[in-house]
């Protein structure tokens, strides 16, 4: 590690230029996702941090859907629904190529003025959590099952003679054009359906740390974070689906058919060939539906591979658990033991208050636990199932226009943008329906070409942490909880803190101490090459990656605060790790020896 001089303030986004080959970026989106020229006074004037923890790749046009809906609805859940009192939406750029965001603030004489309508709305959710949660469900269950409706088929040469004979009066470009617009609509409600509660939860755990800050003042947050711990959650089932197939193959004996680079097709034909394999089979077919609605990434990229659609994911996954399994390793989540501290750090801290505090104290904690696991499920839900169907409809969508001739590759549509799918949709229908060539096939494959070399360059750079100065204080609670952006943190980006040679800091996220051979991870693709007893250093890592966590020591992330998806995580796995770095994943080489100290946030570089 090189010595930094301190600086005070992060690049301005308009004085950093783009990587070679990239220089006309900005044409690839929206006006309103990139920083305007005449806007710079007010831009320059925001600190913007980059998330990094949800949007860790260059967009693709087209991507960025997920990134508007997200935001937008999870400002309007602050801002307009609930009226959460010291927190509005947060305001995103993209800026070559990564998502920055800046939260908006609260004016302070607002933030009173909010409370007792905050409290009749939140209270109603709060009060009638389980019902209402029922109710989420169904809603959101219904939306995927509306858009698994949607299909795109190639347009027909002439409309069928039964359509002449009701006097239907319609043709077929009706429904692509309505079937893409629905196909919008619907992720678009689901999104809003994502922060109908998430928001709450934070909250809720919120008001719960601010209690115990406020009654113990030196309690660790790690303590807080323990005593809502080891819950059961449905984000964790498809990990769970998969250890129990591979413990019903130790049980039926079909161990030795999971060999090392056996296709799929090869090793279920195998099963099946052998005595209790017909049983096994059904398990696994199963354990499909929901449970392989699920990606090793986070389900924001076209490029995210889904379970059900690259059955050699979860079958690579088993055919470890089989292999540890067989060497008498423990698979499953230390959720006894997670239980056991958890009632035993909770029990010490009552005992400290009087009869008052003390109910208070269990009032928050139990609401705080009962909205806990939403924190995360919702991430199957939508992040994954969600967006896993919507991600398979747009792709044969696209796959349907390269027949079509608009493209040279199936997968080609992610270089457009939404609105301009809608177009080239229109451009189809006009050259079908006058019996003339749509104009697409002969603008697009250059166009796209272009764009292909513009998203490649700007992938050659990684993003700044922060951009422009940074608050003397940073107090908005969901920008610290959530991605770990505090004032010491910011100083430490920027050079500005004493740091220990051959140490990087962040949050402590997760305890334990562990000590390890460094494995550098940049995405999902990349998660084969982890071996057992390595330290997991990652930009962030996603919750999916679960399976990955039984062979890990530790995990260290560049960006995350406590109640990040990374943090709450490895937390359940009984893992040691430490967030928000900011720089890990860059200053750290695989094979270097670190020790990893969750509880103090530390790492150290233990190699000369």
């Amino acid at each position: 590690m090189t010595e930094r001089p301190p600086h005070t303030a992060f690049p301005s986004p308009y004085d950093l230029t783009a990587p070679r080959g990239a220089e006309d970026w900005q044409g690839l989106y929206p006006y309103n996702m990139v920083f305007q020229d005449r806007l710079r006074d007010q831009e320059d004037a925001k600190f913007w941090f980059c998330d990094s923890q949800h949007w860790p790749n260059v967009f693709k046009p087209f991507e960025t859907i997920g990134v508007e809906f997200a935001v937008k609805c999870l400002g309007q859940f602050n801002t307009r629904h609930y009226l959460i009192p010291p927190a509005n939406g947060i305001e995103f750029r993209i800026h070559n190529g990564y998502c920055y965001m800046s939260p908006v603030a609260v004016p302070g004489p607002e933030i009173e003025a909010r409370v007792p309508e905050f409290t009749k709305r939140a209270g109603h959710y709060f009060e009638n959590w389980d019902s209402l949660l029922d109710n989420w469900r169904r809603k959101v269950l219904g939306t995927i099952d509306e858009m698994e409706l949607i299909s795109f088929p190639s347009l027909p040469d002439v409309v069928p003679f039964e359509d002449i004979e009701s006097g239907l009066g319609l043709d077929p470009t009706y429904d692509l054009l309505a079937g893409f617009d629905k196909l919008i609509q619907l992720l678009y409600r689901n999104w809003q359906y994502h922060f109908e509660f998430l928001n709450l939860g934070y909250v809720a755990y919120l008001d719960f740390f601010g209690f115990c800050k406020e009654v113990f003042p030196d309690i660790p947050d790690q303590a807080i974070a323990k005593m809502v711990q080891g819950v059961d959650m449905e984000l964790f089932r498809p990990d769970d689906e998969l250890k129990k197939l591979a413990k019903l193959a130790l049980e039926l004996g079909l161990a030795e058919s999971f060999e090392p680079d056996m296709s799929v097709a090869d090793t279920l034909a195998t099963i099946g060939t052998q005595p209790g394999g017909s049983d096994w089979l059904q398990a696994w077919e199963k354990a499909q539906d929901p449970w392989f609605n699920f990606t090793s990434g986070n389900g924001f990229y076209s490029s995210d591979q889904y379970w059900r659609d690259h059955l050699d994911i979860p079958l690579g996954y088993i055919r470890s658990y089989v292999s540890r399994l067989e060497r008498g390793d423990t698979i499953d989540r230390p959720v006894l033991e997670l239980v056991a501290e958890r009632d035993r750090i909770f029990g010490e801290y009552a005992d400290l208050l009087d009869d008052e505090a003390r109910f208070a104290f269990h009032s928050k904690r139990a609401l705080a636990a009962q909205v806990y696991p939403y924190v995360e499920n919702h991430n199957f839900y939508i992040e994954h199932w969600t967006m896993g169907v919507f991600w398979r409809k747009a792709r044969e969508l696209s796959r349907m226009l390269h027949s079509q001739g608009f493209w040279k590759h199936p997968d080609d549509m992610f270089y457009l943008t939404r609105e301009e799918v809608r177009t080239a949709l229109f451009d189809l229908s006009t050259g079908w329906g006058v019996g003339a060539s749509p104009v697409g096939p002969s603008y697009w494959p250059d166009e796209i070409e272009r764009r292909r070399n513009i998203v490649a360059a700007l992938e050659t750079a990684r993003p700044q942490p922060a951009l422009n100065e940074p608050p003397a204080v940073i107090t908005e609670p969901f920008t610290v909880m959530l991605y770990g952006i505090t004032s010491e943190q910011v100083a430490n980006w920027l050079g500005a803190t004493e740091e220990t040679e051959g140490c990087l800091t962040g949050m402590a996220a997760s305890p334990g101490v562990a000590e390890g051979p460094a494995r550098v991870i940049n995405g999902p693709h990349q998660l084969g090459e982890v071996q057992e007893g390595e330290i997991l250093v990652a930009p962030v890592t996603a919750p999916s990656w679960g399976p990955i966590f039984g062979k890990i020591k530790a995990a260290v992330t560049d960006i995350g605060g406590m109640m990040s998806h990374a943090a709450i995580v490895c937390r359940e796995y009984g893992l040691p790790a430490v967030t928000g770095t900011g720089s890990a994943s860059t200053n750290i080489t695989n094979g270097t020896r670190l020790r990893v100290d969750g509880s103090a946030g530390t790492v150290t570089i233990l190699d000369d």
